[in-house]
């Protein structure tokens, strides 16, 4: 079991994942900043960004208070993940989709060998076993 765990956490994937769960959240200061500084402002420009806790579906509850469900809070986290996914997108993906395009140009990939499907091995099978029953 021992053995086995020590497998798991040595392979390269999950190195590289760790790696990138790190380097995501420090990236995380740089698009807060971002959306901070340019996707806010520009919300502004159209609503009161500050008043977005106060959008929402008010209901009255059992007792008479006043119950505001915030759905300006979420309109908020949503923009701010689109900001996030479409900067992540332009700074990580296309560049790397650039380069693997460019390297597979100048690398032209070798055609792997097919293997024989399950079909074809069990016919194999059945076929070795016919010669080896009638010699």
């Amino acid at each position: 079991m021992i053995q086995g765990f020590k497998e798991f956490i040595t392979k390269g994937n999950v190195i590289d994942l760790a790696v990138a769960v790190v380097i995501g959240a420090a990236f995380t200061a740089i698009v807060n900043a971002v959306v901070s500084a340019i996707i806010t402002p520009l919300v502004s420009l159209f609503f009161d960004a500050s008043a977005t806790g106060e959008i929402g579906i008010q209901m009255h509850g059992i007792y008479g208070q006043e119950v505001t469900f915030p759905i300006g809070e979420l309109i908020s986290a949503v923009i701010s993940f689109l900001a996030v996914a479409l900067i992540v997108y332009l700074v990580f993906v296309v560049p790397m989709n650039k380069y693997k395009e460019h390297q597979a140009a100048k690398n032209p990939a070798v055609e792997e060998e097919t293997l024989p499907t399950e079909q074809e091995l069990l016919i194999e099978i059945r076929d070795a076993l016919r010669r080896d029953s009638a010699g």
